[in-house]
């Protein structure tokens, strides 16, 4: 996909993958408003759906053309509104309901993302991988004090663990990053069904010189190809 106004192209898919029955993660692509988000929900069949949906809903009936500023201000507004109803919905039922959230936004030659739980977000620039956010999890914390490294994590008993989620306790509390975009970045915004399968490593490789019509499926596929039992969620934006 190609939008003229902003020089960035990206292409986005989410698979059931191997064992599940229901795709409890969904994306949203708003190019024009220059918005990416990927959500993973839990609490299962039509409880982790709801919740995901929930998340990217709130953020698809933000208005068109708000400043900078405005829009990372609106997404951090529409997920806590997002929170809201998942606290609700979750009373309601008598469960635990939530989603992992990050959403990325570019504007004026910057990138801001926002995001909650262990969906990711990923840059690769001149041939080097660099994971942009922490996994607010149990293992995550294990990574931050210096203990494992992320691959490690993956492996660890407990990697599904997570600290934080859209719809789960009193308050959400979003995590920040911000800084400057370089043509030829390329993003990357998963669910943790890619990157339990795929090393950070082997994403660079993935993402090296393949156009980016076909970059989503190709990391799709090899999280399938290593077994896929979760859903899996990529998108990747280019800036050009």
């Amino acid at each position: 996909m190609h939008d003229s106004q902003s020089h960035v192209r990206f292409s986005a898919k989410t698979h059931v993958g191997r064992v599940r029955k229901v795709n409890e993660d969904s994306i949203l692509v708003l190019p024009d408003q220059q918005i990416w988000v990927v959500s993973d929900g839990m609490g299962g069949h039509e409880a982790g759906d709801f919740a995901s949906r929930t998340v990217v809903d709130s953020i698809a009936m933000l208005p068109q053309g708000l400043s900078a500023v405005d829009k990372m201000r609106a997404v951090r507004q529409a997920l806590q509104e997002a929170h809201r109803v998942i606290v609700a919905e979750a009373e309601a039922r008598n469960s635990v309901i939530g989603a992992t959230v990050v959403a990325f936004l570019l504007a004026d030659g910057h990138f801001g993302a926002l995001w909650a739980g262990d969906s990711r977000l990923y840059r690769f620039r001149d041939g080097q991988m660099d994971l942009l956010t922490n996994d607010h999890s149990l293992v995550g914390a294990l990574v931050e004090a210096g203990q494992m490294t992320w691959d490690q994590a993956e492996h660890h008993p407990q990697s599904n663990a997570i600290t934080r989620a859209v719809g789960v306790g009193d308050d959400l509390e979003l995590d920040k990053i911000r800084g400057e975009v370089s043509p030829g970045d390329r993003f990357l915004l998963c669910s943790d069904g890619l990157n339990k399968y795929v090393s950070i490593a082997e994403m660079g490789q993935a993402l090296r010189g393949v156009p980016i019509e076909m970059v989503a499926d190709k990391m799709v596929q090899l999280a399938l190809d290593r077994g896929g039992a979760d859903n899996i969620s990529v998108i990747v934006v280019d800036v050009i």
